[in-house]
């Protein structure tokens, strides 16, 4: 059975983990799901990541992070879904939390948060944002 949307199944994964305390959770791996981990880790959301396995069963590990027993993670939203997508110039992208938390964006220069986009000047599909 196919998945409908996988970025979806891995913020899912990651907000259970969080609701039972789990130190790591695994995921199936993409390029696109590596990157948004990667972002997330560049943000000091997560710990690490690592991708293990190898061809169609690779699968990416991410090491959660807490601070006094309580996630760092608050909240993870997705924000364009397969049934509607979510674009964002780069002088419209959206605030979370009025700039406490960051915005993922999917955009011609690779997948980076909202605020880089918007330094860089370049606009793209807003992925999910997190608190």
């Amino acid at each position: 059975m196919s998945m409908s949307d996988p970025i979806a199944d891995m913020l899912t994964r990651i907000r259970n983990a969080h609701a039972v305390d789990k130190k790591e959770v695994n995921i199936p791996a993409s390029n696109l799901k590596s990157a948004i981990v990667s972002v997330m880790q560049q943000e000091g959301y997560i710990d690490s990541f690592t991708i293990n396995g190898e061809a169609a069963s690779k699968t990416i590990t991410i090491k959660l992070k807490y601070y006094n027993d309580k996630p760092v993670i608050e909240s993870l939203n997705r924000i364009s879904k397969p049934s509607l997508r979510v674009y964002a110039a780069s002088t419209e992208m959206p605030s979370v939390m009025n700039g406490l938390g960051i915005v993922i964006v999917s955009t011609p220069n690779g997948v980076m948060t909202g605020q880089s986009a918007a330094t860089q000047n370049v606009g793209g599909e807003v992925l999910c944002s997190v608190s």
